[in-house]
């Protein structure tokens, strides 16, 4: 069994990614709603993208006859797998706080309206605002899996036949010298018929390549790698340690509870709450009546770490690490001087106040 083995961990808090459009709502106060428009906050989740290299080593059927047949003791000797994490990128975004509505209720004739998206988060008021996803990660083109007994292909009916493993190695160590004897033949250009072209020359060659490195790897045995990639959701409540998945030395990622692999780790440390905001005299101001409710998102650092080694770090803001205030409403509806605001979709906090533009 070979161990799992750690590489040089790529992190990164990745805040230009691909990104999917997300619809959004335009909602106005209206007699029907009775002048209140209904809206959700977001909890701050983590999308964890981790990125691994899977090494498969095959043995060959013949391995212990390679001395002999082939003259060469550097073979595979037993089929295993490695796996080495080579990335980890966090992506934060926002979830509807279900347990949470809030209200902005609005008098009639008040010209309002909020922006918010598919889950019916708030985005902004008084301006039409777009959201984004973080797209999928990409997935990579992994070559075919290595076919260890190809070789068979190129046997003939005497091989198929023989009950002896070692006459069966004798006859494969007798083709593969063929093999190698008519390749060596074109390349020389002595070989009783020559192709009557270039081209058809380099496909002969690439043909009597491949038929030598399949028989050869039923002596040698063979590797291939290939990249896997998995993403976990995860939303932290409070500061601590979970599990997050685990890394198996025979099959890669596995369960949070499979007790087959070794545990990935992910610690949450909040660095900073979020405050209430101060009046000129430095004391918490006052939430106003019917108060547009927004969040003032505090911070924490997250780390993954696999046998003991530090996999990814760093810092985000979390709104459920934070406090909630307000603003009063008759700001977003006064005629002569209507504010918009834009809110952080990640985090629910306050992104940009300022005065709407007159329609």
């Amino acid at each position: 069994m070979n161990k799992l083995t750690l590489a040089a961990f790529a992190a990164s808090l990745m805040i230009a990614v691909p990104a999917a459009s997300q619809n959004t709502r335009l909602l106005t106060a209206d007699r029907h709603n009775e002048y209140g428009l209904v809206y959700s906050l977001p909890v701050t989740a983590l999308r964890i993208d981790v990125t691994a290299e899977r090494t498969v080593n095959l043995a060959g059927p013949y391995f212990q006859y390679a001395k002999k047949f082939v003259g060469t003791d550097k073979v595979i000797r037993e089929n295993s797998e490695n796996w080495t994490i080579t990335k980890v990128s966090v992506v934060p975004y926002g979830i509807p706080d279900e347990d949470n509505k809030y209200l902005m209720q609005l008098k009639p004739g008040a010209v309002t309206y909020i922006c918010v998206d598919d889950n019916g988060m708030l985005l902004s008021i008084n301006r039409e605002e777009t959201v984004t996803r973080p797209a999928a990660p990409e997935i990579p083109e992994n070559p075919d899996p290595v076919n260890i007994r190809e070789y068979l292909q190129y046997v003939d009916e005497d091989f198929i036949a023989s009950q002896s493993s070692v006459k069966q190695a004798q006859m494969l160590a007798e083709n593969l010298m063929e093999i190698r004897d008519a390749k060596t033949s074109l390349t020389r250009g002595t070989a009783e018929t020559m192709p009557t072209d270039g081209r058809q020359l380099e496909l002969m060659l690439e043909s009597l390549r491949h038929q030598e490195a399949a028989m050869t790897a039923a002596f040698t045995g063979a590797s291939y790698k290939e990249t896997v990639v998995r993403s976990y959701n995860f939303t932290p409540e409070d500061e601590g340690r979970s599990v997050l998945f685990r890394m198996s030395d025979f099959a890669g990622f596995v369960d949070a509870d499979d007790y087959s692999g070794d545990p990935v780790y992910v610690d949450v440390t909040v660095t900073s709450e979020g405050e209430l905001p101060v009046d000129d005299k430095g004391e918490e101001k006052k939430l106003p009546k019917d108060a547009v409710i927004y969040n003032v998102p505090g911070a924490a650092r997250v780390e993954l770490s696999l046998l003991g080694k530090k996999l990814c770090s760093t810092e985000t803001e979390f709104s459920q690490f934070g406090v909630r205030f307000g603003m009063q409403p008759a700001l977003f509806s006064n005629k002569k001087e209507r504010s918009f605001a834009v809110f952080n979709p990640v985090t629910g906090g306050l992104r940009e106040l300022g005065l709407a533009p007159d329609e």
